[in-house]
């Protein structure tokens, strides 16, 4: 948040006096559990260091009516519908070779929010290597793969999110309409990522004068 400020002052010309209080110890690659601290969730559904992990991608879920594992003690891990085959999925998804993650068949029935009471069919995630995982790229293919099998059951999201209600969910959590109408044209994953990979590279140019901790 702090190298954010300072990124932010420099280029919208931001006249203020900041002062950033910095970390003491940590390192830019350090998972949580390197750091000795107690995990406190800031969410019912951010229980472990690993949801915060997957979250930046899988909540991209929340702009489907796929379930997204609210409701169960994997939220954000465990992902599905009553209408998927879970083994097609968890197939599909291991043929993509997503870096760092693993996907497995699941049935679950959440308790509350999306098809609560339902048993869902869907795959859970597991991150195998934290350092190669990609978060967005994941939660795009999980996505992308759920609706190619069942397209007359998927849906977007069109209830307001967030106190947005004239911008599609999902369009609000990928920063533009891209990635969603890439998805209903028929895109594959490495398409999707095509996309958004310059942007990447962009941005880490972009910040590299402001990081202000060791790799």
């Amino acid at each position: 948040m702090g190298e954010l400020a300072w990124l932010f002052r420099e280029e919208r010309g931001l006249a203020l006096d900041l002062t950033v209080v910095e970390c003491q110890g940590w390192r830019r690659g350090a998972a949580f559990g390197e750091t000795g601290l107690p995990w406190v969730f800031p969410s019912p559904n951010m229980p472990t260091p690993e949801t915060a992990l997957v979250y930046p991608g899988l909540c991209l879920l929340e702009g489907t009516n796929l379930s997204e594992g609210r409701g169960t003690t994997r939220p954000f891990q465990l992902l599905g519908a009553p209408w998927l085959d879970a083994h097609r999925l968890a197939a599909d998804l291991a043929a993509e070779r997503l870096p760092g993650a693993a996907f497995r068949p699941a049935s679950f029935v959440p308790t509350w929010d999306k098809h609560a009471g339902v048993r869902c069919q869907g795959v859970e995630l597991f991150v195998l290597d934290a350092a190669a995982f990609r978060p967005f790229r994941t939660g795009l293919a999980c996505v992308r793969h759920a609706r190619a099998q069942a397209p007359r059951d998927f849906r977007w999201r069109t209830e307001p999110y967030e106190f947005v209600a004239d911008v599609p969910a999902f369009d609000l959590l990928c920063g533009s309409a891209r990635e969603r109408v890439a998805i209903e044209a028929g895109a594959s994953v490495r398409e999707l990522a095509r996309a958004f990979a310059p942007e990447e590279r962009a941005f880490a140019r972009r910040r590299a004068p402001f990081l202000r901790y060791p790799p």
